[in-house]
């Protein structure tokens, strides 16, 4: 059984049709890289698996819940992160990931914390109030946040955005191994082409609301005839033919 399964899946606002149409499947285990231009319907998408935007048709089937009926089975076991959704700035990150941990019912919330505070250097950032950090501390605390109550599911936005190359690294080799340890299903969202063939085992290219080429990484690199998935995203942005000649 699949972990996430999307059927015919559409938002309209009224005569804007945000996502038109799609559908796709993750399995146990694997990463799904959703890609796509600003306004290609990926946040939109996004919202929908979390059940804060209601599709206009279509189905979203996950951990075994239909989300129209039984969504807050399925939330229980997943969680999201993104750095351009602001935890509340006056609570200090503790008390921040301590808010969470309680709503996900998390048992031995000071062992958690403090396990989350040393895999991503957050020690020093406990203390401080989380509208004082910086973008790429935000980053790392967001991250801290979803993986607090240890999902089953967990849907990322830009993971590793104003994060230093070497944090960048060292954060998403965290996400590698807490996917093979744990057998979490991950759908990521990223500008970072570089991060999507290393993370994800297959890939859903949006454009304008629609699905306009899947594949994994590598099988997108050869269909294209191109060396990295950045230039495979140029291709398709900018409506360039298959296996084009780079100009």
């Amino acid at each position: 059984m699949n972990t996430i399964s999307v059927v015919h899946l559409s938002k309209r606002y009224g005569d804007t049709l945000a996502v038109d149409d799609i559908g796709f499947e993750v399995s146990r285990g694997r990463t799904l890289g959703l890609l796509g231009g600003n306004g290609a319907g990926k946040t939109t998408t996004i919202a929908m698996l979390l059940g804060l935007l209601i599709p206009t048709s279509g189905s979203i089937t996950i951990l075994g819940h239909d989300m129209a009926k039984d969504r807050f089975a399925a939330l229980a076991r997943m969680n999201f992160s993104s750095p351009y959704v602001a935890l509340p700035g006056r609570l200090t990150v503790e008390e921040n990931l301590r808010v969470y941990a309680h709503l996900y019912g998390v048992r031995g919330i000071d062992r958690r914390i403090g396990e989350l505070a040393e895999q991503l250097d957050l020690g020093a950032l406990l203390n401080r109030a989380a509208g004082e950090l910086s973008a790429g501390q935000k980053t790392r605390v967001a991250l801290a946040k979803s993986l607090i109550n240890r999902p089953d599911v967990l849907l990322l936005d830009e993971p590793t955005a104003s994060l230093d190359p070497d944090t960048g690294d060292l954060v998403r080799s965290w996400l590698e191994r807490y996917r093979a340890e744990s057998g979490c299903t991950i759908l990521l969202a990223s500008h970072n082409m570089a991060e999507v063939e290393r993370l994800c085992d297959e890939v859903v290219m949006l454009k304008q609301g629609r699905v306009v080429d899947r594949g994994a990484p590598a099988d997108l690199l050869e269909r294209y005839g191109r060396d990295d998935l950045e230039q495979v995203f140029l291709d398709i942005a900018r409506d360039r033919a298959l296996t084009q000649e780079a100009t």
